[in-house]
């Protein structure tokens, strides 16, 4: 079985971006929450978070990521059900969303960095002064984080099928008890 600390070392040779290392840091910490909360594997959704965009640095343009990464992750031995979730966090490779695993990766990808955005343009850059209404506002101004795609926020919580405030909430939380590794 395949351990965080293999992830963290297959993170750690592909990113040089320390901003990358930290998004795929908070994407972790967003599904081991969300395994606690549905009573899933924490270890392998805190892998399939850690690893999303390992590939990414490296191959940024689609459809090379994620699918150079997977195969990566294929000739390594890691699960198929995170290879298949990775693939499925992008849109353009048209793979099902079909488990749980799936589907909370896609919807926690985007909105953990857009609530990274929100603490980074707080006047203390911390995940402190973070709430549910300061994300909600920021996700109304178009010209605030333009590289978030908003209606993959949206969409994520409706195949998830949780109200878009209360997938905030838990991404909120998440990360604000990872806020020291993640330097907010």
């Amino acid at each position: 079985m395949k351990t965080r600390e293999d992830a963290w070392k297959l993170v750690t040779e592909w990113i040089t971006s320390e901003g990358l290392r930290k998004h795929c840091l908070a994407v972790e910490a967003s599904m081991r929450f969300h395994a606690r909360l549905y009573g899933e594997d924490e270890e392998l959704w805190g892998n399939t978070g850690l690893l999303h965009d390992f590939d990414y640095e490296r191959n940024p343009e689609p459809p090379l990521h994620p699918t150079v990464g997977m195969g990566v992750l294929r000739e390594q031995g890691w699960p198929e059900a995170l290879i298949h979730a990775i693939g499925g966090h992008a849109q353009y490779l048209d793979i099902p969303r079909e488990s749980l695993l799936d589907k909370t990766l896609f919807a926690v990808d985007e909105l953990s960095g857009f609530i990274t955005a929100v603490a980074l343009s707080r006047p203390s850059r911390t995940l402190a002064e973070v709430d549910v209404a300061s994300v909600q506002k920021k996700l109304r101004q178009s010209g605030f984080a333009r590289g978030v795609n908003r209606d993959d926020i949206v969409q994520g919580a409706e195949e998830l099928g949780v109200p878009l405030d209360e997938l905030i909430a838990n991404c909120i939380a998440a990360l604000q008890a990872a806020a020291s590794q993640l330097g907010l």
